[in-house]
């Protein structure tokens, strides 16, 4: 089989065949197949596209590049839930306790953040002594006995996506269905759960900023999913504002926890009980969706679900005293308001901008291996919708670095739009696929 020959195939539009994928895949990880003609592949791939079996494929490829989990040991149908990225995005803090709690056994990996999205993994350690990494035999436990483990990617799953989506990063490949798709769905499938929830964002703090393309993504995610016998369900959510009023990493933690008690704000609840309601349909705890959101809903009212959370945090060496006391998480010693020039209603608040703003606070990170501030971030006190007077405090900006908080807040000014007419609230979820 010869490179550059699947190359000008792909160029010319035609139809890679799944062992020419594999070659390209294999031989890419293992090093016979250099930089400059997978870049050119992937160009190729960028403009004539790839169809949904070559799609499945390819995620299938990558999928077995590296180690797989085997979940069998874990009784019941593990159900993963995934989410594509977003400002203030703490879900997976609230549904999976939920899920759990209800009988889901939850076996799940997540990831750090990168630029204006947060990671989950980041979330979880600003938790006193909680640990992100196990060894897979007390994973496996941890499931078995408590119904929850959450812990951070390792490095030898996926090995090709890694790769792939370094090279697609610095070659202007990042933005095509199928290569999104693919190296989104390849780490789902080789995480080892049996049935599959993704949360696909929509809007301007988003990968997809519109409907068409997230229906698009989420369609191929499902039909990617289901090939590989794992039932699969795509959510399209808003994210034209930030998820909820917290924004950073022990300031999501803290609204996750208050969700949890039944204090959280409109959105991240109602989200979250209906992605709960979805996984405790997919894992055979609820007739329907529309059961499992009501299981949901006292799962959260009796407190089982915040129980959930405790003994999740005890189990991974953290301090479950965090849920009453939030002195023990880590603390900013700069605190900045933004005030409201103008009185009116809230028409957009911009979440990329927000979600920028987080990131220069300290919270987030420009590359892999900067440092963050478990401390910092952002908490809107007000929501789209909502009405302002002149004077009133829109948000506050936390972290342990006065100049880069102000130049957060200043920067963030931009974020919210205010007009005279009322508004109406966005519309939380968009379309469910595949229910």
């Amino acid at each position: 089989m010869n490179m550059n020959d699947i190359i000008i195939k792909k160029r010319q539009g035609g139809k890679l065949t799944k062992d020419e994928i594999d070659y390209v895949v294999s031989g890419y990880v293992a090093g016979d197949i250099p930089d400059y003609q997978v870049s050119a592949l992937l160009m190729a791939i960028f403009f004539m596209h790839m169809d949904e079996e070559e799609t499945s494929q390819l995620t299938e490829a990558m999928r077995y590049s590296g180690d797989t989990i085997d979940l069998s040991g874990i009784s019941g149908i593990k159900v993963d839930k995934h989410s594509t990225g977003g400002v203030g995005d703490k879900t997976t803090l609230v549904v999976t306790p939920i899920a759990a709690a209800c009988g889901v056994p939850i076996a799940k990996m997540s990831g750090r953040g990168l630029g204006f999205t947060g990671g989950t993994v980041d979330k979880m350690e600003s938790i006193p002594g909680f640990r992100t990494s196990l060894e897979p035999k007390e994973f496996m436990d941890q499931v078995n006995d408590i119904g929850i483990s959450v812990i951070g990617q390792t490095a030898h799953i996926t090995p090709a996506d890694k790769k792939l989506y370094a090279l697609r990063d610095v070659t202007g490949t990042v933005d095509n269905f199928s290569l999104i798709a693919s190296s989104i769905m390849s780490k789902k499938l080789a995480a080892g759960s049996d049935k599959i929830l993704l949360d696909v964002k929509c809007g301007d703090g988003a990968f997809m900023e519109n409907i068409d393309d997230a229906e698009t993504l989420g369609g191929i995610m499902c039909d990617i999913g289901n090939r590989a016998g794992k039932t699969t369900v795509a959510a399209i959510t808003d994210m034209s504002q930030p998820l909820g009023k917290a924004v950073g990493n022990s300031l999501e933690v803290i609204e996750a926890i208050e969700t949890l008690k039944g204090n959280g704000p409109e959105d991240i609840t109602e989200l979250s009980k209906r992605l709960g309601g979805i996984m405790l349909y997919l894992g055979g705890r609820a007739k329907s969706a529309e059961d499992g959101y009501v299981i949901a809903e006292h799962a959260i009212a009796g407190g089982a679900a915040l129980e959930k959370l405790k003994s999740f945090i005890e189990r991974q060496g953290g301090d479950s005293n965090v849920v009453e006391d939030y002195s023990l998480f880590p603390q900013p010693t700069v605190e900045l308001n933004l005030i409201a020039e103008e009185s009116g209603y809230i028409e957009a608040i911009k979440a990329k901008s927000i979600g920028l703003a987080s990131q220069h606070t300290g919270a987030g990170r420009a590359t892999k291996d900067d440092e963050i501030d478990l401390s910092a971030g952002i908490y809107l006190h007000k929501k789209v919708a909502d009405h302002v007077s002149k004077g009133d405090v829109l948000a506050t900006f936390y972290g342990r670095d006065k100049a880069k908080v102000k130049a957060a807040r200043d920067e963030a000014a931009k974020a919210f739009i205010i007009t005279a007419e009322k508004v109406k609230k966005p519309i939380l979820i968009k379309e469910i696929l595949g229910l």
